[in-house]
């Protein structure tokens, strides 16, 4: 065993290295989100009978327990771990899968892996150094989260740190063995997206049906435990022996499936082409490597439209006379006063733009995602030999953006009619709502366009603009930042539909026409460059 771990010491250093802008400003924005909270909290439940109030009204609505989870103490520090406590986990799980799946499939798909093992470098080495890396991150975030939050308490801030950080390393450990399972980095991420999805899914289910955390779905999900723990509210610190032993399962299984398969190959290997009809186009290949994306982002946004729109029936309960959280919901989502139907309705409508925003919001990392597989086709040597033959650059490139932009509209359009659905109104107002993100989302898929045609190498930087984006909109209007920096985000340019009185256009032919030069630009810098080697 010993001489299979050979070489984890360089390789950990190697990653280490590699991650050394992604890692931190992950472990950043993730930490930042939580140890700011309890600020923003204080400023909207300045008492504690108000804190109480809240606590009460969440504990009794199952829309937001299923948003949310159930509120175990009324404290800034519980309210803290109520509000923010599981979507730091989910950030911390982003985190560590992108992590595992770089630094183990990805590197034994592009071929590096097999010049390093080339070396002195253990059959076991990669991977044991992936979870490292992963593990040397998920510290840092525990670290600083205790730190940040020791002020509402030592002892829950530790139990939220060891919570948070649990989770993205139990995260690590699924996506070390999609890695095992799949022969594509990109399946194993989705993978491990897709079994971090279900948690989701689990928790919200479990809590809208029983209060308290007590349902048995909750307590099968790894999000679940998270709320489970209790920070802040006599703690229940057994709770994170769960995280220990399902880490140590996975973490065995990932080993043992490593030791049985030759480098390269896996357990799920890959069709070797279409098992029926012919692919004539370059955008038919485009959509046919692609189809499995789309399908799943479809599914999952008809599915939460139909979530959250149901949740928007509760909104008006939610809120109540507090004005500063009014303030909050009109800075996110739309005046809160206006609407034809006024009182209730008004707020039900701007809770709706919220979503409405945050489905535009989560469909530009889809964008991303789907423009930046021109840089792993191109990374991985398949474009060289379709552009040998009558494909031009433009075609192939092309038939890529047309399923980008073309999915985009498709996943907001069904996010849009679930919300109509989940509502019980008429749908054509929600699916309006989420269409008018639309421009917001181009732009950014656009500049990745731009990025892997002009400087390819920079080209994932497209992700931090994304994830900027998402935290300005999610984040920022309940830290109250000045509407100058909000305004960095194009989404916060966009019309707050519905519930808008006047709708101003301008706005979106001014995004779309960006959209539209970038993406030119960024195929006219591709047709120029030489390819990717």
């Amino acid at each position: 065993m010993k001489n299979q771990l050979a070489g984890t010491g360089g390789l950990l250093r190697l990653a280490l290295r590699r991650d050394r802008v992604m890692m931190p400003v992950w472990v950043l924005v993730t930490t930042l989100m939580l140890v700011s909270m309890p600020g923003s909290l204080g400023s909207v439940y300045a008492t504690a009978a108000e804190r109480a109030r809240i606590a009460a009204s969440m504990n009794v609505n199952s829309s937001m327990r299923a948003l949310y989870g159930p509120v175990f103490g009324d404290s800034l520090g519980g309210l803290t771990a109520w509000r923010a406590g599981v979507y730091g986990a989910v950030l911390a799980a982003v985190m560590s899968l992108i992590i595992v799946v770089r630094h183990t499939r990805e590197e034994e798909e592009t071929g590096r892996q097999e010049l390093l093992s080339a070396a002195m470098v253990g059959r076991r080495a990669p991977l044991t150094a992936a979870l490292l890396a992963a593990l040397v991150a998920n510290a840092c975030v525990a670290l600083l989260v205790t730190g940040g939050l020791a002020g509402q308490g030592a002892p829950g801030a530790v139990a939220l740190g060891l919570a948070v950080a649990a989770t993205g390393t139990f995260f690590a450990c699924t996506a070390a063995i999609a890695a095992q399972l799949t022969e594509s980095a990109r399946a194993a991420k989705g993978i491990a997206a897709a079994v971090l999805g279900a948690a989701f899914v689990l928790k919200a289910a479990g809590d809208a049906g029983t209060g308290g955390g007590r349902s048995a779905l909750t307590w099968a999900s790894p999000l679940g435990w998270v709320e489970n723990v209790r920070a802040f509210a006599a703690e229940r610190w057994w709770v994170l022996l769960l995280f220990v032993a399902a880490v140590a399962a996975q973490t065995g299984a990932a080993y043992v499936l490593a030791g049985r398969r030759d480098l390269g190959m896996s357990f799920l290997p890959s069709r070797p082409g279409p098992a029926e009809g012919r692919l004539g186009t370059a955008g038919a290949l485009a959509w046919r490597l692609q189809r499995g994306s789309v399908l799943g982002w479809s599914a999952g946004f008809l599915i939460a439209g139909v979530v959250f729109g149901g949740m928007a029936v509760g909104a008006a309960d939610l809120v109540g006379d507090n004005d500063r959280t009014r303030e909050i919901i009109e800075r996110m989502g739309g005046q809160s006063g206006q609407g034809a139907q006024g009182g209730s309705g008004a707020l039900t409508d701007a809770f709706l733009a919220t979503m409405a925003g945050m489905f535009g919001m989560v469909a530009a990392l889809y964008a991303v995602s789907s423009v930046l597989r021109l840089a792993g086709e191109e990374s991985g040597q398949r474009a060289e030999p379709l552009l040998a033959n009558a494909v031009g650059r433009l075609r192939w490139a092309g038939g890529h953006l047309a399923v980008a932009f073309g999915g985009s509209a498709l996943i907001l359009l069904l996010a849009g009619l679930g919300l109509g659905i989940g509502h019980g109104r008429e749908p054509g107002a929600a699916i309006g709502a989420t269409l008018a993100q639309l421009p917001a989302v181009w732009l950014i898929g656009a500049l990745a366009a731009l990025l892997h045609g002009a400087v390819p190498q920079y080209a994932a930087a497209t992700w931090a603009v994304a994830g900027g984006a998402l935290a300005l909109g999610w984040v920022g209007p309940a830290l109250n930042l000045p509407q100058a920096v909000l305004n960095l985000s194009p989404f916060a340019h966009l019309p707050r539909l519905p519930g808008a009185q006047d709708l101003d256009a301008a706005p979106l032919l001014a995004l779309t026409a960006l959209a539209v030069a970038l993406t030119a630009a960024g195929l006219g810098a591709l047709r120029r460059r030489d390819m990717i080697a």
